[in-house]
C-alpha cells in the first residue's frame, strides 16, 4: 500500500505543477457559480409569484422552491454532476495515456511494482484531484447557511440532505474516474481516451430516460442501471444501500478491469 500511495502523491505532483488542473479548478468554479446564481434568482422569482398567488397557484413543478434546500441545493447538484461528466474524462485521460505515448509505460512495467499497487495508485491520484475538484463547490452550501439564517424562506439549509448529496456528487466523481482509468489504459492517445470516457458514460447515465420508453421487466433493469436513477435518490436526502452496493460495484469492476489490462500488458 505504500507504493500505491508514493505514486498517487507522484500524480497529485502532476496535477498540481501544470495548468491543467487549476483549468479545470477554474472552469468548476465558472460554470458552477453560474447555475448557483440562477437557481437562486429563479428561486425569488417563485416565491415572489407565491407571495402574491399563494403555492396552490404555483405549478407543481416549481413547489421544490419553498426552501432553499429543495429549491438550489439539490438541484445545483444535478448539475455539478454533469458538469462533472464533462470533466471527469479529462482529468482520467492522462493517468496511462500519457505514459504510453512517453514511452514510460514499459518502465512501469519492469519496476518492482506490482500492477495492482500501480492501478491503486494511479486511481488515488485521480481520485484526488476530482476531490479537490468538487470540493469547491461545497461553498455555495456554505454561502447559503450563512446568508439564509432568518430568511424568508425559512431555517437555512437541511444539512442531513445537503451532505448525502454531496456524497452523492463525490461517488459520482470517484466512479467516472475508475471508468476514465480503465479506458485510458487501452490507449496511448489522451484526447481518445477522454473521448472514450465521455461515450461511455453519458448514455450510462442517460438510461433513465431510455428506461421510460421500454416496457416492464426491461424498465426496471434499465432503471437500476441508471447512473441518474441511482443518484436522484443520494440528491434527496435518501440513503439506500442498492445505491452504495451499485458504485461500488461500477467502481471495483473498472478497477479489476483495469488491473487485467496493465498486467496483461505486463506479460505481452
Amino acid at each position: 500500500m505504500r507504493t500505491a500511495l508514493a505514486i498517487a502523491r507522484k500524480e497529485l505532483s502532476i496535477y498540481f505543477t501544470t495548468p491543467w488542473a487549476y483549468g479545470v479548478f477554474t472552469a468548476m468554479t465558472a460554470l458552477s457559480s453560474f447555475f448557483f446564481v440562477n437557481l437562486l434568482v429563479k428561486l425569488q422569482e417563485v416565491q415572489a409569484d407565491a407571495r402574491a398567488n399563494t403555492w396552490a397557484q404555483v405549478a407543481e413543478n416549481l413547489h421544490a422552491y419553498r426552501n432553499l434546500t429543495d429549491g438550489v441545493v439539490v438541484q445545483l447538484w444535478g448539475i455539478i454532476s454533469v458538469i462533472t461528466l464533462f470533466i471527469a474524462p479529462f482529468l482520467s485521460m492522462r493517468l496511462f495515456a500519457e505514459e504510453k505515448r512517453n514511452k514510460t509505460f514499459e518502465l512501469l512495467l519492469t519496476a518492482p511494482v506490482r500492477p495492482i499497487e500501480l492501478v491503486l495508485g494511479k486511481y488515488l491520484g485521480g481520485l484526488g484531484i476530482i476531490s479537490a475538484t468538487l470540493g469547491i463547490t461545497i461553498i455555495f452550501p456554505l454561502v447559503l447557511s450563512f446568508h439564509g439564517r432568518g430568511a424568508e424562506s425559512g431555517p437555512a439549509l437541511d444539512w442531513s440532505t445537503v451532505l448525502l448529496g454531496y456524497a452523492g456528487v463525490l461517488l459520482w466523481g470517484a466512479t467516472c474516474m475508475a471508468v476514465g482509468l480503465f479506458i485510458s489504459a487501452l490507449t496511448e492517445s489522451q484526447m481518445l481516451a477522454a473521448f472514450l470516457s465521455f461515450s461511455v458514460l453519458l448514455p450510462w447515465m442517460m438510461l433513465t430516460g431510455v428506461a421510460q420508453a421500454t416496457e416492464e421487466p426491461v424498465r426496471s433493469v434499465l432503471m437500476h442501471l441508471s447512473f441518474d436513477a441511482q443518484l436522484d435518490s443520494l440528491f434527496k436526502g435518501v440513503l439506500e444501500v442498492k445505491t452504495l452496493v451499485f458504485f461500488t460495484s461500477v467502481i471495483v469492476f473498472s478497477l479489476l478491469l483495469t488491473h487485467r489490462t496493465v498486467e496483461a500488458r505486463r506479460w505481452a
